[in-house]
């Protein structure tokens, strides 16, 4: 197999077999492409629309030149958005995330600093206090003594010193953008992620049909956003056994009530970011805030917890974000 007939495909608009999507990303991934050769491999990718098929090859080329995390007992899950929807709302899914440490439940995150947001993951983590460089022991006993965990993309994926310039001179997006949110090293039971379009709900729920986890959810959030917010009914897919159940969920139905604007959700500046999480995981975080939290706690907990209707989802992450559940968590990291 060679990289000429693969664009030639693709340049006339013919999705890939697996096997020629597999090829084409580990010869991108390990440097064995020409500038010109892999900026085409990506343009004519996202010109033709990247399938489900296409995307689980470059996840499987990904995790396995990955630094792996492995040894962790039970469940556990991922809760992250893709970015991209411009709306510059604050760290939601981290919030989100260490919430529901604190319920209990085991999670291991994985994510970056910003890139379309004035904070992202990794640069709010590190305003509480968390120690982004841990390698995998350090993951593990974090996740240990605390419930949560954090790997820092750039230290699991060193294959991506190959992608980087490329991505950066083209300077638009690519599958990259929708393959992050992804590749977590340690391979999750679960997973809970965000898309900034409604119409990538179904695809990205057919890509983690591929992938292996016992349980995942796919959501998009009214207003255009990558998280579920209280401004209307939730576009979201579920994954179980393989297969993708799509539904809706109303936050309405619940008695949350619309922010007056997205202002309420939004942070110019990292400082505003970093201040907004402070303020959630202490249980003083505005209405707007603490509602958005809220909803997209009540969806990560029906996803680890099944047995709950979701009335009680609902009633159990309100308590969580009002008592400060996150806090906790936070005080195990000092110990």
């Amino acid at each position: 197999m060679t990289i000429a007939p693969i664009l030639d495909k693709l340049a006339d608009g013919i999705h890939l077999e697996p096997s020629e999507a597999k090829y084409a990303m580990t010869e991108l991934m390990d440097g064995h492409l020409s500038p010109a050769q892999a900026g085409a491999l990506l343009l004519t990718l996202r010109a033709k629309g990247e399938t489900a098929e296409e995307l689980a090859a470059a996840v499987e080329v990904c995790l396995s030149r990955a630094v792996a995390v492995t040894g962790i007992e039970g469940e556990y899950i991922d809760i992250v958005g893709t970015g991209g929807d411009g709306k510059h709302s604050f760290n939601c899914s981290t919030c989100t995330a260490l919430i529901l440490a604190g319920m209990g439940y085991q999670v291991l995150k994985h994510g970056n600093r910003a890139v379309s947001s004035s904070s992202g993951a990794a640069d709010a983590l590190e305003s509480v206090g968390y120690p982004l460089n841990l390698d995998p022991e350090g993951i593990r006993e974090s996740l240990k003594k605390s419930g949560f965990a954090f790997c820092l993309a750039p230290h699991y994926h060193p294959g991506f010193k190959n992608i980087v310039p490329i991505r950066r001179e083209l300077g638009v997006r690519t599958l990259f953008n929708l393959l992050g949110p992804m590749i977590n090293p340690s391979r999750p039971t679960h997973m809970m992620m965000g898309v900034a379009k409604p119409e990538m709900v179904e695809k990205i729920a057919r890509v983690m049909a591929l992938g292996g986890y016992r349980r995942a959810l796919v959501i998009h959030g009214a207003g255009g956003y990558d998280e579920a917010t209280a401004f209307g009914p939730v576009t979201a897919a579920l994954i179980e056994d393989g297969e993708v159940k799509p539904f809706t969920f109303n936050p309405a139905d619940y008695g949350f009530t619309p922010p007056a604007s997205e202002d309420e959700l939004r942070v110019e500046t990292r400082e505003e970011a970093e201040n907004a999480v402070r303020a959630v995981l202490s249980g003083q975080g505005s209405k707007a805030m603490n509602d958005m939290v809220t909803i997209n706690l009540s969806l990560a907990l029906s996803l680890m917890a099944p047995e709950l209707d979701m009335q009680s989802c609902v009633s159990r992450a309100r308590m969580a974000v009002a008592q400060g559940a996150a806090m906790k968590v936070i005080a195990a990291w000092q110990h």
